[in-house]
């Protein structure tokens, strides 16, 4: 036998294509519309690649020092003001502090602003701090006296 004699057994089975028509209807078993059924398809987008390189932790967006950096306002109602100060003193910042009515963050002096709950009966002078409007309606009422920044 020679080689030019030998006959193979089985056919060879050609790779089925698709897309092409034929028995499997107008689609060719690639479906209606859509990134599968169109030709070369690429299925991960550049932008998918570079989120998955960087970590996800757990709360990255509010670690403990992004909102330390900021200055709060601390927030003092009349009532605060009416048991810590006598009639006649002024109130402003340094005051405050000396009290423990507020305390400083990383070495600064918080804002202030004065809110109307309660009664106040004594004369203060309020400087160095915000004062909403009815607050300052009372503390005049109460002969008091409100100093504006400048």
């Amino acid at each position: 036998m020679q080689l030019h004699e030998l006959k193979k057994i089985n056919k060879l089975k050609r790779r089925k294509k698709i897309g092409r028509g034929g028995k499997k209807g107008t689609y060719s078993g690639k479906g209606m519309k859509g990134q599968r059924s169109r030709a070369g398809r690429k299925f991960q987008p550049i932008i998918r690649e570079l989120i998955k390189k960087y970590p996800k932790k757990r709360g990255y967006r509010n670690r403990p020092g992004a909102k330390s950096r900021k200055i709060k306002t601390v927030i003092l109602n009349l009532e605060i003001l009416e048991k810590k100060f006598n009639s006649g003193e002024n109130v402003n910042i340094e005051t405050l502090l000396d009290k423990g009515l507020v305390q400083k963050k990383s070495g600064k002096a918080p804002k202030v602003k004065i809110l109307s709950k309660g009664k106040i009966s004594k004369k203060l002078t309020i400087s160095g701090c915000r004062v909403s409007e009815s607050a300052k309606k009372e503390i005049e009422k109460a002969d008091g006296a409100v100093k504006l920044k400048s």
